[in-house]
């Protein structure tokens, strides 16, 4: 069975971490002392409720006077002409000064035993660069980042050649490994020889695509039956 890495293999396990209640300054220290861009943000119980990043801080920062504008010139900003935010919460987050206020919330978590495609679409989905990894209580555990995704491919063309032969053709296919020839030159496999039946070349191609490591797959595949035609329909 094909064994792929997952989110617990390589989330960052000792965790920074901040309260509700603590103060802007106090974040950027905490951030610039452990060379970190965003921290999550837990209640009493350790489980995360938000994540304060640069951005939400700078988002604050930006609407501080700003020494080269003329007077009454933050009045007439965009935004800020009667001192309500938006229906986001925006307003909010530029008068906060602790992280509860100036928190991304709610906290969008992963768990450890979720794939690196999973945490990945994740990431995508709701334009992350990291998660939150929580267990089956919802405490933090461990947070991913995008960087710790991308290790996967940092996997030597050996590992990924040996696994394509030996777990997803003999274990997994049944095939003969002398029978398909398995190329992988930076993390692109190359396949050629033949298989038995025409129907497993795509799930070849499609099992070594999951393989932990792969760019990409071309092939030049022949199949000793042709198993997909038609199948006869019932009446």
């Amino acid at each position: 069975m094909l064994q792929h890495r997952t989110v617990g293999d390589l989330m960052t396990r000792s965790v920074v971490r901040v309260q509700r209640g603590t103060l802007f300054t106090e974040i950027v220290h905490v951030l610039q002392e452990h060379d970190i861009t965003a921290v999550p943000v837990v209640d009493a119980e350790d489980r995360p409720v938000g994540v304060v990043s640069e951005a939400d801080l700078l988002a604050k920062a930006s609407r501080r006077p700003d020494p080269h504008d003329g007077p009454g010139a933050r009045a007439n900003a965009p935004g800020t002409g009667n001192g309500t935010g938006s229906g986001n919460g925006t307003g909010a987050k530029h008068e906060a000064t602790t992280a509860e206020g100036l928190m991304t919330s709610p906290a969008v978590c992963a768990r450890p035993d979720w794939s690196v495609v999973e945490a990945a679409r994740t990431m995508e989905e709701h334009r992350v660069k990291r998660l939150p990894v929580v267990d089956d209580t919802g405490r933090l555990v461990g947070l991913v980042s995008r960087g710790d995704l991308l290790r996967v491919f940092l996997r030597t063309d050996r590992a990924i050649r040996e696994e394509i032969i030996e777990d997803v053709l003999v274990r997994t296919l049944r095939q003969p490994p002398s029978a398909v020839g398995v190329e992988v030159n930076h993390g692109q496999v190359r396949l050629s020889g033949s298989v038995r039946r025409s129907s497993l070349v795509p799930v070849l191609v499609q099992l070594c695509q999951s393989v932990d490591g792969v760019v990409s797959v071309d092939h030049q595949l022949a199949a000793e039956t042709d198993d997909t035609g038609d199948e006869p329909s019932g009446s």
